[in-house]
């Protein structure tokens, strides 16, 4: 049989990858800010329009079929390109207006959004900020999926496609609380926090690889029974005596503001982290998210945070 184009909505393929995405109907329906019932005639039409099966859907769960996973690629392409045909136009008449959907991790957000959203708007009066605060994996998925359109993460996302900006280097500090052996020393090394046990965040969040990783390098024990979903909790958990944890330098002052905790800083080479701007290479907007990551630099650069910014080419 044979397909014609003419038939294709933009709307299904977008109620397409959204339940790809998702692989929930309810929440696929809620990002797109569609009922589900329309969320699941979109779906209907697209796969008659296909004359094949997409989405397999039962009382428990939804998977994609063979069929469904094979065109996800070409469905995302598809959009990407209609999307970079209207987002060239738009930026031609008017670059740095419209809607900027900025993704960033939680590790991130509470402490960089104050000067990265003055300098935004100071810089781009006409451009609209929407944030949207996720964890790592969902972050580059909805890069990925053109839900979002630039994401501040950790880098390298060692992702084909993706485009990065490095914006800063950052220290992690050690935390402990004020009755540990090693409370009240200005520095520490590295080797020396491995009486833990060090506590993490859950799993999710890049901030707890990298202190995985870390933790490997000076054999630490790490606390497996507790884990946080902020670091605010993190925190909590350190200054009731429970262990020990890292702490990303940009998070100390708004962190550590309570009584019964000691933040040490780590004797050089310390253990860091590199946060980044990362957008879709193939975005019709992609020179003006370059100009924008070299922007956010600069403002991070002026600002007092206690960070490194690294020359941009």
């Amino acid at each position: 049989m044979r397909i014609n184009a003419a038939d294709l909505r933009l709307s299904q393929l977008r109620a397409y990858l959204a339940v790809a995405e998702y692989l929930h109907f309810s929440q696929a329906a809620s990002a797109l800010g569609v009922s589900q019932p329309t969320l699941s005639g979109a779906i209907a039409a697209l796969e008659e329009t296909l004359g094949t099966r997409l989405v397999e859907r039962t009382t428990r769960r939804v998977m994609l079929t063979t069929a469904g996973e094979r065109l996800v690629a070409r469905a995302r392409a598809v959009l990407d390109a209609v999307d970079a045909l209207v987002d060239e136009a738009a930026a031609a008449g008017r670059p740095f207006s419209g809607t900027l959907r900025l993704g960033i991790i939680p590790t991130v957000a509470p402490y960089l959004l104050p000067v990265l959203l003055r300098g935004l708007r100071e810089s781009y009066v006409d451009l609209e900020i929407e944030v949207h605060e996720e964890q790592t994996g969902s972050l580059l998925e909805g890069l990925n999926a053109g839900r979002l359109d630039v994401g501040l993460l950790a880098l390298p996302t060692e992702l084909r496609g993706l485009a990065e900006i490095p914006l800063y280097d950052e220290d992690f500090v050690l935390v402990t609380h004020d009755r540990h052996p090693m409370a009240g020393r200005e520095t520490v090394a590295g080797v020396e926090f491995g009486d833990g046990p060090v506590l993490l965040l859950e799993e999710g969040h890049c901030l707890r690889d990298q202190a995985l990783d870390i933790c490997r390098e000076t054999s630490a024990r790490v606390g497996t029974a507790t884990r946080a979903a902020s670091l605010t909790t993190l925190v909590q958990l350190v200054a009731a005596g429970l262990g020990i944890t890292l702490l990303p330098r940009t998070a100390v002052a708004v962190e550590t503001t309570q009584t019964g905790l000691s933040v040490s800083r780590f004797v050089d080479p310390a253990p860091s982290r590199r946060i980044g701007l990362v957008f879709r290479e193939s975005s019709g907007r992609s020179s003006e998210f370059s100009l924008v990551g070299k922007r956010l630099a600069e403002v991070i650069g002026e600002s007092a945070l206690p960070v490194r910014v690294p020359a941009i080419a």
